[in-house]
C-alpha cells in the first residue's frame, strides 16, 4: 500500500505560501505558510499533520488491540501535541481518554502502552513519544 500527498510552494520561505493536496483529497489545495507554521496564520502545517497522523494511527491501533483482547471500546479520544524546538521535532505527546466497559485499569494501561510502541506512526518517529492514558466510566 502506498499513500501520497503533494506540496506546491511559491515564493520565499517567509513571504511565500503553498498548498497541500492528499491522494484522498481530504486536503485539497489546503493553504500553508510560514505564518501558519511559526505564527498564527490561516492554514495547516507539517507538525499539525504529524499530530493528526499520530493521533489517528495510535487510536486505531488501540482499538485493534482492545478488540483482540475481547474488549469493545465505547469511545477512544486521543489528543496529540508535536513539539518543534530549534528547528527539530523533539516530542509527540499522546493523551488518550477512553471509555471501555469491563476492562481493568492494568489491562487498559498495558494495551495503551503497547499501541503507543507499535502503531506504524510511532515506529516511524525517531523522536520521543509520551502517553497519558485515562480510563473513564
Amino acid at each position: 500500500m502506498k499513500r501520497s500527498a503533494k506540496a506546491v510552494w511559491k515564493g520565499t520561505v517567509k513571504d511565500g505560501n503553498g498548498v497541500l493536496t492528499t491522494q484522498s483529497t481530504t486536503l485539497n489545495e489546503t493553504q500553508y505558510s510560514f505564518k501558519s507554521r511559526f505564527e498564527e496564520g490561516v492554514g495547516t502545517n507539517p507538525e499539525e499533520l504529524l499530530a493528526a497522523a499520530h493521533a489517528g494511527c495510535f487510536t486505531m491501533k488501540t482499538s485493534a488491540l482492545l478488540s483482540e483482547a475481547g474488549f469493545i471500546p465505547e469511545s477512544l479520544e486521543t489528543d496529540c501535541k508535536i513539539s518543534l524546538v530549534d528547528g527539530k521535532i523533539t516530542l509527540s505527546e499522546l493523551t488518550l481518554t477512553a471509555k471501555i466497559p469491563a476492562i481493568s485499569e492494568d489491562d487498559f494501561q498495558k494495551i495503551a502502552k503497547e499501541a503507543k510502541e507499535t502503531c506504524p506512526i510511532s515506529v516511524a518517529f525517531s523522536f520521543n513519544k509520551t502517553l497519558t492514558a485515562n480510563l473513564i466510566n
